[in-house]
């Protein structure tokens, strides 16, 4: 079943998803091309808006946790992905060690780690599950959502090697692991038992993590990679890409650098008018402001006028001042809302795509009833909504018609690509020099 959208599936093609399809085979060849310049992350999830004149981007995940909410008719193109992402880094693995947020009670997350391994699996993988969790001290059984049990062990590490404990000596009764797939975020830091490993593949790459990434960067590369996109099609690369400025030396407990703030609000609030007035569009611009570093929709507000960011309230300010694992926003990235026109039984929706490798393996709609189009949708009380098509959203029907279901979603393969293009910019401008790796 293709999940009723109440604008998505029913209107027709909007003139950019129209370009879009129209140049699918230009496209596809930008991609490949793309691709043997710069290598993808193993995996990604990248949260679309799509306002109805502007399809982009808001947020690229380098640590995605939400793969329990795909459907399970694409699974077999998830393992495919994985398969050919493994024979790429590491052809002759044969052991793979996941290691996890530290999540032990939220059963949802821990249901997402019994649907990554169970995919990895499938690719002819031995996978354990190696906890970094200082509760973790010995071979613990957990439950997931659905009721499939999990087994986390405590991280071995033996010289500059990282497995698990088997006889008590590692690499001979022990889980020695060619590769390692890190599935948290390292919003707290760069542990140590992670750094300095030799002869292993860490995936992704330290300095992806949160204790050195920075979303600024991101959508920095992101302008390069949309400007050279757009003009490959012919259009204005702001329809698929978020204005946005940062801001940093932020306090917002101390209320240092409101001015900064408020002067970058304003100025990206009258850029976007003056977007509006060319296009027509009356809706009322407004931006976000989020941590510059950090995930789970923490640290985010909405901001439609810079005097709403001199007069925030104490709620608010304790709200901004700290994010995952407790830790304090000194910098903000301030963002262009995007409006979701997309709606799953009236609620606003707006969709995830996920990859692995360089292929679109599937995604879901974020769905909130309590929220409204310009606001976040990251929230507590939203739920999920398979992308549960027919095809694959990365390959276009050109028998079908303009509003069948490939089509429509192929758009958001091509942006969610987009993004997934610019973190491999990213990753690549943001390596550290070999031997100086992130602490």
């Amino acid at each position: 079943m293709v999940p009723h959208l109440t604008t998505a599936l029913n209107g027709p093609l909007l003139e950019l998803e129209q370009r879009v399809l129209d140049a699918s085979t230009a496209i596809e060849r930008w991609f490949r091309l793309r691709w043997q310049a710069h290598q993808p992350p193993f995996y990604c999830s990248v949260d679309l808006r799509n306002s109805g004149f502007k399809l982009a981007p808001v947020d690229t995940n380098l640590f995605p946790g939400g793969f329990n909410n795909l459907s399970a008719a694409f699974m077999p193109l998830a393992v495919q992905a994985a398969t050919a992402a493994i024979e790429k880094i590491c052809p002759a693995a044969k052991n793979l060690l996941l290691v996890p947020e530290n999540h032990t009670r939220n059963r949802w997350y821990l249901e997402n780690l019994a649907t990554l391994a169970a995919i990895l699996r499938q690719t002819g993988l031995e996978v354990r599950i190696g906890s970094l969790n200082p509760e973790i001290t010995a071979a613990t059984e957990l439950e997931t959502a659905s009721g499939r049990k999990l087994r986390l062990e405590p991280l071995q590490r033996a010289g500059a090697r990282l497995g698990l404990e088997g006889d008590g000596r590692l690499g001979l009764g022990g889980f020695d692991p060619c590769a390692i797939l890190v599935n948290n975020d390292l919003s707290s830091g760069i542990p140590a038992i992670l750094q300095g490993l030799d002869g292993q593949v860490l995936l992704p790459p330290l300095h992806a993590g949160w204790a050195v990434r920075r979303k600024s960067a991101h959508f920095a590369a992101y302008d390069e990679v949309a400007a050279q996109f757009a003009q490959m099609l012919q259009i204005d690369p702001w329809l698929l890409n978020p204005c946005h400025a940062r801001c940093g030396e932020i306090d917002f407990q101390a209320r240092a650098g409101e001015e900064c703030l408020a002067s970058n609000v304003s100025m990206l609030l009258q850029k976007i008018r003056l977007k509006y007035l060319e296009y027509g569009i009356k809706d009322t611009p407004y931006v976000a402001v989020k941590a510059d570093a950090g995930t789970y929709g923490m640290g985010v507000m909405m901001v439609r006028d810079a005097a709403e960011v001199r007069d925030l309230n104490r709620r608010q300010r304790n709200k901004m001042a700290v994010v995952k694992e407790g830790l304090a926003v000194t910098d903000v990235i301030i963002q262009e809302g995007v409006h979701t026109v997309e709606r799953i039984e009236d609620k606003a929706a707006e969709p995830v795509v996920y990859m692995i490798d360089h292929y679109v393996i599937g995604g879901f709609y974020r769905v909130h009833g309590a929220r409204a189009a310009d606001q976040n949708l990251n929230a507590p009380g939203m739920h999920f909504v398979p992308l549960a098509f027919e095809e694959s959203c990365s390959v276009p029907d050109p028998h079908a018609s303009c509003d069948a279901p490939p089509n429509r979603f192929y758009a958001y393969g091509v942006v969610g690509r987009l993004a997934l293009a610019a973190a491999a910019l990213e990753l690549q401008q943001t390596a550290p020099p070999p031997g100086l790796e992130p602490a």
